[in-house]
């Protein structure tokens, strides 16, 4: 590995963020899954959840999409609403999902310099009423036009840059915050061990 790509790695991994994370539930289109994963790469989120349980498990994702994302990414398979969410509620105090319902709150209510956990659903039917049950509550996008909904792709990039503004401006990309486990476990991944660990 080239000194040029060690340090771009290094770089990366300084950002992300492990307070953040993405949740999509039976998304059907690989392509949508992919096109989410560039996004989370490009904010700096590493763990990603994808929960099927009405649909088999996803055997690849659109490499067109994802320029590859995911091999730069964390990926937690399930196949179990309440399982995805014991191990949510380990790692983030906060989890809210996409849902038009009364009592959202904008999306620019949220406080993402907490640990925030956000699930988007189905192309069709949204999150389930399942998944809604377990969350602390909705959110939605706020928006102007007649059809109030955009697809899954469009609708997280829209959420997660928001959060990248306020934590960039709470200055979360300056240090890192990664667990010292995880951080190694992401170096061997990504085809290299550091020596130093400071």
């Amino acid at each position: 590995m080239t000194p040029e790509r060690t340090e771009k790695l290094l770089n990366v991994l300084s950002r992300r963020q492990h307070n953040l994370t993405v949740v999509m539930e039976n998304v059907q289109d690989p392509h949508n899954i992919s096109a989410v994963m560039r996004t989370c790469d490009a904010v700096g989120i590493q763990d990603i959840y994808i929960l099927n349980t009405k649909i088999p498990r996803h055997k690849k994702f659109g490499a067109k999409s994802s320029s590859s994302a995911a091999k730069w990414l964390t990926v937690h398979q399930f196949d179990n609403v309440q399982d995805c969410f014991n191990e949510l509620r380990t790692k983030y105090n906060k989890i809210f999902t996409t849902h038009l319902s009364t009592g959202a709150v904008s999306l620019y209510e949220i406080n993402f310099t907490e640990n925030i956990a956000l699930v988007f659903g189905n192309e069709h039917s949204g999150v389930s009423e399942e998944v809604r049950s377990l969350a602390d509550g909705n959110f939605i996008i706020p928006q102007m036009g007649i059809i109030q909904s955009l697809n899954i792709s469009v609708a997280c990039a829209v959420s997660i840059y928001e959060a990248f503004r306020q934590k960039n401006n709470a200055g979360h990309y300056l240090k890192s915050t990664m667990p010292q486990a995880q951080r190694n476990n992401l170096l061997k991944n990504w085809g290299f061990i550091e020596h130093d660990n400071n």
